[in-house]
């Protein structure tokens, strides 16, 4: 299982008030849930989800998620917690952290719970060591240029050419250690990649004629 729903849960891992979470919408699909079922769940067990295991989205925060995410048609909510019927859900998603993830399976009575939360927990972990691993990296990156670019300086030996190369190589090896970004994902309906309009009327007499 943890093989091919490992890059799922980590694609669904969002970066919000600094701190990694997973939204309501997207943590209802993984167990088989409607969103609904899974908030009210939490809900009945409100005093075991205090605020640094769950928040939910401010209006600002909502904004900014329905910008990079579609807008699913299902009525399901899986698109990272933007969607709940046509036209959008009526409320913000609710966000939860590493350990509001984990209280869940304390509250949705299910194997398939418990199974998903410990492939989360996995991916969690794996997510964070990934992270630390790249500020570690680019650190010493920046630290053994400081240290040649001092050296640089105090020899007369460097030319100019070998120090513009230096940069160069410290600029690729920054940009290997640099996580790529989610491509951000349009609003609206998923359909199909709109094709290039075929010249009509006027216009396609006009290309033909310069043509």
């Amino acid at each position: 299982m943890s093989a091919p729903l490992e890059p799922h849960i980590a694609s669904r891992i969002l970066l919000l008030r600094e701190q990694r979470v997973m939204l309501d919408a997207d943590l209802a699909l993984l167990y088989g849930v409607e969103t609904r079922v899974l908030v009210q769940a939490i809900k009945r067990n409100a005093a075991r989800f205090p605020a640094d295991f769950m928040f939910q989205l401010s209006a600002e925060e909502f904004a900014n998620l329905r910008s990079q995410f579609v807008i699913s048609s299902s009525g399901t909510g899986t698109s990272s917690g933007t969607s709940a019927g046509h036209g959008g859900r009526r409320y913000a998603p609710y966000a939860f952290t590493e350990q509001g993830v984990a209280m869940l399976s304390s509250v949705l009575s299910s194997e398939r719970a418990v199974v998903i939360n410990i492939e989360i927990m996995r991916t969690f972990v794996k997510v964070r060591t990934l992270a630390s691993t790249h500020q570690d990296l680019a650190k010493q990156l920046s630290e053994l240029q400081d240290k040649t670019e001092s050296l640089a300086m105090s020899h007369d030996t460097f030319s100019r050419n070998t120090r513009a190369q230096l940069r160069q190589v410290f600029d690729a090896l920054r940009e290997l250690t640099t996580p790529p970004e989610q491509p951000k994902r349009p609003i609206g309906f998923v359909t199909p990649k709109d094709k290039p309009a075929k010249p009509t009327g006027t216009k396609a007499k006009a290309a033909g004629k310069k043509a």
